[in-house]
């Protein structure tokens, strides 16, 4: 009888085949997870919501010029807008823009992730402003403004246009510059400087001046600033744009006739008083080359910077026969305008008696 003799050789090449397929199958579980913290991690780090900007969908940010990463840093973590610091920087140095940062105006939205964030900052793709300004006094005042929307500081603003050669180039001089700047909304980059600013209103202004305007201009008789310094004492004289056009014909009539202009806010100008309310005679007897009850013709600048309504009443002006006004008593801010002295006279009279009434008398 045949006894059957177990190989031993083929018992230890199923256990090692056991084995490999363990070893593998646990090599695999192990792989997947490590993958699986890995892609996990990548998600938390790079793709997870990280921008949080409270009750606003979006958060304005502004990147001074010459900030490095350290700066934007702050500026982000100052305003509480990065939820995990540690993944934003992270991200930043794989994407380098800690060696690229960009100054501007960027608008991050809420729930935005790390990589969304730094490609934005890091492109340099800044959200414009609208930089908007009227009613403006002089060009501190306006500076003082303008640097409120862009990086270019009121100061650095006020020097250039304080500059006689950079103004003489622009065609002005220190009293016509008012005459430059058209009031309006203008879309801006928030990195602007003060040159770039001038350079942008210069080129504003060529624009508004078309050949419609250019040629009721010259139906005038008058240049460019010519026309804005009339039509500054009219945004000063009222803030009523239906009735400029007729109070712009009032002064045309007295220009035409060679009357002096005899207008109240060139005389505030003169005084630099711009609290008064009530002209009185010795305001009349201010030595200013401003003072239009002294001097014919129009002062040597705008006293303001007009309004568009303002420098398009003068050029749309009303043809009509009178050459005097005066605010009405009802103080509501209108005009009563007057064709002879006598008319006038008794209008400005009530007014008078309207401000003691008031007790009015500066």
């Amino acid at each position: 009888m045949a006894y059957y003799q177990p190989s031993f050789g083929n018992i230890g090449e199923r256990r090692k085949r056991r084995f490999n397929r363990k070893f593998l199958l646990v090599t695999s579980v192990v792989l997947f997870l490590i993958i699986s913290i890995f892609i996990f991690a990548f998600y938390k780090t790079v793709l997870d919501e990280n921008v949080w900007v409270g009750g606003e969908n979006h958060a304005d940010i502004e990147i001074p010029t010459g900030t490095d990463f350290g700066g934007v840093k702050e500026i982000l973590f100052r305003k509480g807008i990065i939820i995990h610091r540690q993944s934003f920087e992270l991200v930043s140095k794989w994407l380098k823009y800690d060696e690229n940062v960009k100054p501007g105006r960027y608008l991050l939205a809420h729930g935005m992730n790390n990589l969304e964030v730094v490609r934005l900052l890091r492109s340099g793709a800044q959200t414009p402003v609208m930089v908007t300004f009227n009613n403006m006094r002089d060009v501190y005042q306006l500076a003082g403004r303008v640097s409120t929307q862009i990086e270019a500081d009121s100061a650095s603003i006020v020097s250039l246009v304080k500059d006689t050669a950079y103004l003489s180039f622009l065609g002005f001089d220190e009293r016509t510059v008012p005459a430059l700047f058209i009031p309006n909304s203008y879309e801006f980059y928030w990195t602007t400087n003060a040159e770039s600013f001038i350079s942008r209103m210069f080129q504003e202004n060529k624009k508004f001046w078309n050949s419609k305007r250019i040629e009721k201009m010259q139906v005038l008789n008058m240049n460019e600033i010519q026309v804005s310094t009339l039509a500054s004492i009219i945004e000063k004289e009222t803030n009523k744009n239906e009735e400029k056009a007729r109070m712009a014909g009032v002064y045309i009539n007295r220009l035409r006739n060679g009357w002096r202009l005899q207008a109240d806010p060139t005389l505030v100008f003169a005084v630099g008083d711009f609290e008064i309310r009530r002209v009185l005679d010795i305001h009349k007897t201010i030595e200013s080359p401003y003072n239009t009850y002294k001097f014919g013709g129009l002062p040597p600048g705008p006293i303001c910077i007009p309004s568009i309504a303002s420098i398009d009443a003068v050029l749309n002006h009303e043809n009509h026969k009178y050459f005097f006004f005066c605010a009405k008593d009802d103080l509501s801010g209108y005009h009563a305008f007057a064709e002879t002295n006598a008319q006038h006279e008794m209008n400005a009279w009530r007014y008078r008696q309207a401000l003691d009434r008031m007790n009015i008398r500066k």
